[in-house]
């Protein structure tokens, strides 16, 4: 085992970018070559208390997918969140976060490579001087960028990102492409960030499992009451449809859409009919009003959860789109998924290649 582990740090340049999916993916490629893995990540956005100790949520989560060890689990530094911050503008932390970092990641060097997954951008962790670039700087880590594809514009931020971490930053990954736009990117976006000494490590398809919620997780954000199929709360949801229409025309819109979530009023007694004999997932009724007994017979039958919420139909889609756009990976078949995404599409030989790392060497 070699004396010091390089480090890499996994960042991106706006929040809900695709970082711990990508270290989900990218740690088990690392794996399958016979490297020996650690991983942290130094500011916690989920933290819990277990056993007195604090910890991060996703870090629990990755250790667990990939099977760490204690020893190859570097604990979160900081929790970041209101009280935090807080303490730390009122001058009440004074802690000098660069000595505990040292501290905590350089001396623990054990493994090939230490995996490390960032704040949400750049500039996030700075009051307490852990933003991406301050900690590469000083741990010395290669980082690599995830971007989610919005649009060709979506280079922009990762010029400037390469302008703030210079050599530093050794490859990016693009997330999220529609696959029919797959082919220009290559011919466009690929050549223009080489040409930049900005190695594309990966362009990942987008993928609508990977962007659904579970309907337990539409349950917990819209604090909804389950009124049937409590035991079907792991359905997968990939879109959301809102009957609002006349129901022949809910007919045609849902007949096109699949594995939704559908908003309705709890009087909408055809609509609900409508949506329970297509592709859905759950039912969700506003108005707390009570669907009609055949409804609820109809749905054990198909076993389609249905939920009940104190709110008007507006503020429920609101709050189901939020949660679309902040989807965690905590399912066990987005975690298959992602695995075979990055087996597809990430170059795990190149990176390899850029940290100085050979399967070979890691192997006994």
């Amino acid at each position: 085992m070699p004396k010091s582990a390089k480090h890499l740090l996994i960042g991106s340049t706006e929040a809900y970018s695709g970082k711990s999916a990508t270290v989900l993916g990218l740690s088990y490629l690392l794996q399958q070559k016979g490297l020996d893995v650690a991983y942290g990540k130094p500011i916690g956005t989920c933290l819990s208390e277990s056993a007195g100790s604090m910890v991060e949520e996703d870090v629990q989560f990755i250790a667990g997918s990939l099977n760490l060890p204690e020893n190859r689990i570097v604990p979160s530094m900081l929790a970041l969140n209101e009280a935090t911050i807080q303490k730390r503008l009122r001058g009440e932390d004074k802690t000098d976060y660069c000595q505990a970092l040292v501290q905590q990641y350089l001396q623990i060097s054990v493994g090939h490579l230490v995996l490390l997954e960032g704040p949400g951008n750049l500039e996030e962790g700075s009051l307490f001087n852990l933003s991406l670039p301050q900690v590469a700087e000083i741990i010395d880590a290669a980082v690599v960028l995830v971007s989610r594809y919005q649009s060709l514009l979506s280079v922009e931020s990762l010029l400037s990102a390469k302008q703030r971490l210079g050599k530093r930053l050794i490859g990016v990954v693009i997330n999220d492409v529609p696959a029919q736009q797959i082919p220009a990117l290559d011919k466009t976006i690929r050549p223009f960030l080489e040409q930049q000494d900005i190695a594309v490590l990966g362009i990942l398809p987008k993928n609508d499992l990977l962007r659904s919620v579970s309907v337990r997780e539409l349950v917990n954000q819209l604090n909804a009451e389950v009124l049937c199929r409590s035991d079907r709360l792991d359905l997968m949801v990939e879109s959301l449809a809102i009957g609002a229409m006349n129901v022949n025309a809910a007919v045609k819109y849902f007949g096109k859409r699949r594995n939704m979530a559908v908003v309705t009023g709890g009087d909408r007694v055809e609509i609900q009919q409508a949506a329970l004999e297509t592709s859905t997932q759950c039912l969700i009724l506003t108005g707390q009003l009570p669907p009609p007994n055949f409804i609820l017979t109809r749905a054990e039958e198909l076993e389609i959860p249905i939920l009940s919420v104190d709110l008007d139909t507006l503020t429920t889609v609101e709050i189901v789109d939020r949660t679309f756009g902040q989807v965690r990976v905590h399912e066990p078949v987005k975690v298959h998924c992602i695995r075979n995404l990055m087996a597809e599409h990430f170059d795990i030989a190149r990176l390899l290649s850029l940290l100085d790392l050979s399967p070979a060497a890691a192997l006994p």
